[in-house]
């Protein structure tokens, strides 16, 4: 079988980092402490892939595009990035999806500024693009297109993308212009250089096609866009599809038959799905979760919620609580999630993020995030927690406000992450955070995030993550990773310090 369009990506994506979503997160950062090669090895290893070079699982958004593409009638398969040189004769466009193309996104560009050292997605990306099957495939006259939620990035490396030799840039959801450049690329007419797909262009929930392979770690989408409309995200310009259970049913049988073990339900808000505006509602909740435990063999996790919905879901329903001990408890013993926390000042929130605590007022962020905490600590639910800083119009005072909430939400288990402010959504047009920007007070936020995780971290390892003797390898050289990140921390911490008080 040969195929006219290959989709893939590089390595550090075309990877289910050992079952382990969280494992992703360390190919946005360099190798510390350890040669890459390890840090590669735990965190993207290979996977398995059919004679023809098919990757048993691939990312959720190479699928799509994969569904659609099939559904229209071409020849397009995904192919490991390791064997597209497979189908150099036949193959006529090469997309690639990424999540963070050149490191530019968050938590990558905070790891480049604190420690000045490329992280490994952005050197892997780019090694994937310079490699011989890729030369080779332009050298062909192939049509190179490229997409995801980096598609931004190329306007900031625009020699790159004149050296890799990319025809068009898709920024946005592409089911719905796909076909038309494809055709225009198989008929040897111009592409237009970048594509913009607009919140009203978007497509319907019948629009988007159903996977017809199985994504990595069983992601499957239960909602589109968001309606918190904070300034700094791109999402919130997309507008609220829920996905009918029908078709969330037929991703998860895909995944479960191809031998993905585990669900991960994503949306920008779990806990949204269904939802009254901004205000959980338990039927529809209940029965996602029931018919996504009765499918998969394993455990479940969420993508993505936010405080305000933990608080509002559990203070009016129990409903994190029936979740975990009613619906999922003879299934799994924690489920893992992202949320964003990212100030806790009230006076920025309400700045740019004023409907982030909705149903509650700006005014009581702190309190909320505070007290889903407290919730999500005794239901088990372990949060990644993300911060930004330098967002414009911070100030030191809300810094110190972050400050603070660190020092009373230290007792509940989380990982919190900050990132430094990158100018996307409504903040696009805005400047970068700069290294000559830190103030004392990011210094001692950064430095009680650090402390906290690394804590935290030994506790989820302990308890929930990574068990069996099948991780013990992975979880000796994380083991040591956290204690040389400790080690080295502890070293500078009288200086850090100093430059806090100074």
């Amino acid at each position: 079988m040969s195929f006219e369009i290959v989709i893939t990506s590089d390595r550090t994506m075309m990877s289910n980092h050992r079952g382990k979503e969280f494992l992703g997160f360390m190919t946005t950062g360099p190798a510390i402490g350890i040669p890459e090669f390890l840090w590669m090895w735990i965190a993207a290893p290979k996977m398995r892939v059919d004679e023809l070079g098919r990757p048993v699982e691939a990312p959720y958004g190479l699928r799509k595009i994969e569904a659609r593409l099939q559904d229209l009638g071409y020849r397009a398969a995904i192919i490991d990035p390791d064997h597209i040189s497979k189908h150099l004769n036949s193959m006529k466009i090469l997309m690639i999806g990424h999540h963070d193309y050149f490191a530019y996104g968050p938590p990558s560009s905070e790891w480049w500024f604190i420690t000045g050292k490329e992280p490994v997605n952005r050197k892997s990306f780019i090694k994937f693009m310079r490699s011989e099957p890729v030369r080779k495939a332009k050298e062909r006259g192939v049509k190179i297109i490229v997409g995801g939620p980096a598609a931004w990035q190329w306007l900031w490396e625009v020699e790159l993308m004149r050296e890799f030799g990319v025809d068009t840039v898709v920024d946005g959801e592409a089911e719905l212009v796909i076909g038309e450049l494809v055709e225009k690329a198989l008929n040897n007419e111009e592409l237009p250089q970048y594509v913009f797909v607009g919140p009203h262009e978007v497509p319907q929930v019948s629009e988007i096609p159903v996977i017809k392979g199985a994504s990595v770690n069983g992601l499957v989408e239960i909602m589109r866009g968001c309606p918190r409309g904070c300034k700094f995200c791109s999402v919130t310009l997309r507008p609220l599809r829920y996905m009918p259970l029908e078709k969330i049913r037929a991703e998860v049988e895909i995944n479960v038959r191809s031998g993905v073990k585990n669900t991960i339900l994503h949306s920008e808000d779990v806990l949204l799905y269904g939802a009254d505006g901004i205000k959980p509602r338990e039927e529809p909740l209940i029965k996602l979760h029931k018919l996504v435990k009765e499918l998969t063999p394993e455990s479940i996790a969420w993508a993505h919620t936010s405080f305000a919905a933990v608080k509002f879901a559990e203070d009016n329903y129990r409903l994190v609580s029936k979740i975990m001990n009613e619906v999922l408890h003879d299934k799994q013993d924690y489920l893992g999630v992202e949320i964003g926390l990212e100030t806790g000042s009230p006076n920025l929130a309400k700045k740019i993020m004023p409907a982030k605590s909705a149903p509650y007022p700006p005014e009581k962020w702190p309190e909320v995030v505070e007290e889903a905490l407290k919730i999500l600590h005794e239901n088990r639910v372990v949060p990644a927690v993300t911060l930004i800083l330098g967002i414009p119009e911070e100030t030191p005072d809300d810094l110190v406000k972050t400050s603070e909430l660190l020092d009373r939400i230290r007792q509940y288990r989380s990982l919190i992450v900050p990132m430094f402010f990158v100018p996307m959504g409504a903040l696009k047009d805005r400047d970068w955070f700069r290294r000559n920007a830190v103030r004392r007070e990011h210094v001692d936020v950064m430095l009680k995030t650090l402390y906290h995780s690394l804590y935290w971290a030994e506790d989820i390892m302990n308890r929930f993550y990574m068990r069996g003797a099948r991780y013990l390898p992975a979880r000796i050289l994380l083991k040591a990773f956290m204690r040389y990140v400790k080690h080295k921390v502890d070293n500078l911490r009288p200086k850090l310090e100093e430059m806090i008080h100074s």
